[in-house]
């Protein structure tokens, strides 16, 4: 332990790529905000915990934030937890707090215990070790409710931090279409084929039309374009048969070429509110960018294609889960797909974050052997009725709720820390008395 007395560490516990970039970065910004930047009285650590799907940046991205001074990879993380060192050998402030953002929730509650720090959780759908946590910031009020009335002092709601987003004011580009096939390497092996099916055929029938491709901050450039390369990946082969080279122009900014000659830009950019607050609408695969979509007020068509089994494995929710399990194997992702064309379907499950938040499908989800072609139909009908795009984006914003999770969030930790520096004169007055 450090001996500066006036001193706080934050601690931030992460682990996958989405919650880095979606919670992570927007509740250190709103910390730095309220705390200030004076790096001697607030140091913010970030270490992060395995995860699945985990593209081995994640150190570089939390690095990136200039809000967090430093950062302990994952593959330290277990002799942390268990023996409190970290690879550098960090020393602590004696005040600080712990702020779980992703990852297994006894970890906030271990080292929180160890440090002698302050713990608050981030909940969006429930909570747990509520004898131990000191506060909780909950998305909504339905998950206070859950909590054993002796406990529901400690949960305030804070709203979701995967819409956090203030909405851009930019024009809508009528032209500019976004195409968001996903950052898992599974999502990509049928997303980005179905991708440049999409651009192809969307491209016949209205040839005024840009696309645009937001990358994900987890992938290079040449490990996107190699899902489109035919040498790579054979489901190109199952969907559209449209493959494509990343290609660079005179001013060094890249896009892909598809085998037919559409060009896709890719925006590197992040996050890429500005580019897709430009975009008529957007097509892309389930996951958090349903959510920032919503948030932005953009119209979309939720893809699922299943022309490749293994690709559940990147699925959110229970068939991911499923899919897996290490005694199901590839066999029995048959059985799953099966699942989710008949079963699912039937039964309207929704998977699109502003679907499962209004309860109703808002925006279109197509689930199963996806054709392009027919995606592309559908795009082109829409950009030709205005109305029933505003009629989407109208109900998007209805949905989306208050921005200010973030904020909201770090409020709380600032009055853990209060509670931390009263603690502390608590104690030092009791010891004056008993000295005197």
């Amino acid at each position: 332990m450090e001996n500066n007395s006036d001193a706080i560490d934050i601690l931030i516990l992460s682990n996958g790529p989405g919650e880095i970039t979606t919670w992570v970065r927007p509740v250190v910004q709103a910390l730095r905000e309220k705390l200030g930047e004076n790096r001697e009285q607030i140091r913010i650590s970030a270490i992060l915990s395995p995860c699945p799907h985990s593209t081995g940046r994640e150190v570089e991205i939390a690095c990136s934030y200039q809000e967090i001074d430093r950062v302990q990879s994952s593959e330290h993380f277990w002799r942390f937890l268990l023996w409190g060192k970290t690879a550098e050998n960090w020393s602590w402030h004696k005040k600080g707090v712990v702020i779980f953002l992703g990852g297994d929730r006894i970890f906030p509650v271990i080292m929180g215990k160890r440090l002698g720090y302050r713990i608050v959780v981030y909940a969006e759908w429930s909570t747990q070790w509520e004898r131990w946590v000191d506060r909780f910031g909950v998305m909504k009020q339905e998950v206070c409710d859950r909590v054993p009335q002796k406990y529901q002092h400690k949960c305030s709601v804070v709203g979701d931090l995967m819409i956090d987003i203030s909405p851009i004011k930019i024009q809508k580009n009528d032209e500019l279409i976004g195409l968001m096939p996903g950052s898992k390497a599974m999502k990509l092996t049928q997303g980005l084929p179905l991708m440049c099916g999409i651009a192809e055929s969307l491209h016949r029938l209205r040839p005024q039309v840009r696309f645009v491709l937001p990358v994900a901050p987890t992938l290079t450039l040449k490990e996107l374009a190699k899902f489109g390369d035919r040498a790579f990946n054979p489901v190109i082969a199952k969907i559209g048969n449209v493959a494509a080279e990343l290609v660079f122009r005179d001013n060094n900014k890249p896009y892909l070429r598809t085998s037919g000659g559409v060009e896709i830009e890719l925006w590197q950019p992040f996050p890429a509110h500005e580019i897709l607050s430009q975009c008529r609408l957007c097509a892309t695969t389930i996951g958090a960018n349903t959510a920032q979509l919503t948030a932005l007020g953009v119209p979309m068509l939720v893809l699922l294609p299943t022309q490749q089994f293994d690709a559940m494995r990147a699925w959110d929710g229970i068939p991911g889960i499923l899919a897996n399990l290490p005694l199901l194997g590839t066999p029995f992702t048959y059985t799953i797909n099966w699942l989710m064309r008949y079963y699912f379907l039937k039964n309207k499950k929704l998977f699109a974050w502003p679907n499962i938040w209004a309860k109703r499908e808002i925006v279109p989800e197509m689930i199963g052997d996806l054709e392009p072609e027919k995606i592309a139909k559908i795009m082109f009908d829409w950009l030709g009725n205005p109305e029933q795009l505003e009629e989407m984006q109208e109900s998007l914003r209805q949905v989306r709720g208050e921005s200010g999770a973030a904020h909201k969030l770090a409020e709380l930790v600032c009055k853990e820390i209060t509670k931390t520096i009263e603690n502390r004169d608590a104690i030092a007055d009791n010891r004056k008395r008993e000295s005197a």
